[in-house]
């Protein structure tokens, strides 16, 4: 079968857990940090608590589905019953399901505070640990690329290099850590590359405390393969490089923010699904 779009990336099972926070500032001459903090030894009572299926893969997979292209997920989840839920999510979801099932499923507890931001305690399970010999041949227009680390990146990289998908990738904090040089040898088969503006510096080499502005940074990145340059900056919108123009774009005036997780999927999947169009 072939598909419109490829997602590859975490299937993680999401516990989001609303609690009274305190939130502390820590200031000195050169950071500027905000704190999630609990009292030591208390036992603290949880609001609400929810459960969802996360991971930059699925997250973005169902926004393909949803969007009418047909779609699968590659991605590794274990034979447990957290992936039980995952499986059967993604079958709700319209979503086929072709990587393996072995080991634990990645889990994530999303702490929210009063100042409607979050903390998230990630256990990555057995997202990191995707083989080539595990993963079965399939036949897409798209492939987008979402976090992932360890041998599973290794093995995604492998899998780019023998076949000619168009690729979207949304690196991830860890990924963009690594930086650009690190990076090379995935970039020379990316189209699209999407991430945020702590992400970019990271990326890039630079300290996101001292500001670069975003127009600075997608000229930089220009140096590199990838044709389409996204750079997000949460409230301050877009800013996006196509090698021939510059565009930006802003957030719709009056919106309330209930819940950040997952934002950054979204608007990268919305990208190549534009594209795609």
């Amino acid at each position: 079968m072939e598909y419109d779009v490829v997602a590859i990336g975490s299937a993680t099972v999401d516990q989001f857990a609303d609690t009274d926070s305190e939130l502390i500032r820590i200031e000195t001459p050169t950071m500027q940090e905000k704190l999630i903090a609990f009292p030591l030894g208390s036992k603290i009572l949880v609001k609400s608590l929810n459960l969802a299926v996360g991971g930059g893969g699925t997250n973005c997979a169902v926004t393909f589905s949803r969007l009418g292209l047909k779609t699968a997920y590659l991605g590794k989840v274990g034979a447990d019953g957290n992936g039980d839920f995952v499986i059967r999510t993604l079958q709700q979801e319209h979503i086929d399901f072709i990587g393996p099932r072995e080991g634990t499923t990645g889990l994530s507890v999303i702490l929210n505070s009063f100042a409607n931001d979050r903390t998230i305690l990630a256990f990555k399970g057995c997202n990191n640990n995707l083989h080539l010999h595990e993963i079965k041949p399939f036949e897409t227009r798209w492939v987008y690329l979402a976090s992932m680390l360890g041998e599973s990146f290794d093995t995604i990289v492998s899998l780019l290099a023998e076949h000619d998908y168009r690729v979207a990738f949304n690196p991830s904090n860890y990924q963009a850590e690594l930086g650009y040089k690190a990076l090379q040898p995935l970039l020379q088969k990316v189209e699209i590359l999407v991430m945020n503006l702590e992400e970019a510096c990271k990326f890039l080499g630079l300290v996101y405390q001292e500001h670069p502005a975003a127009k600075t940074l997608l000229q930089r990145m220009a140096q590199l393969p990838p044709r389409i340059l996204v750079i997000t900056d949460g409230s301050e919108g877009v800013h996006v490089y196509d090698r021939k123009h510059y565009y930006r774009a802003w957030p719709r005036e009056g919106l309330e923010v209930l819940e950040t997780t997952g934002a950054g999927d979204a608007f990268a999947s919305g990208i190549l699904y534009g594209m795609h169009h």
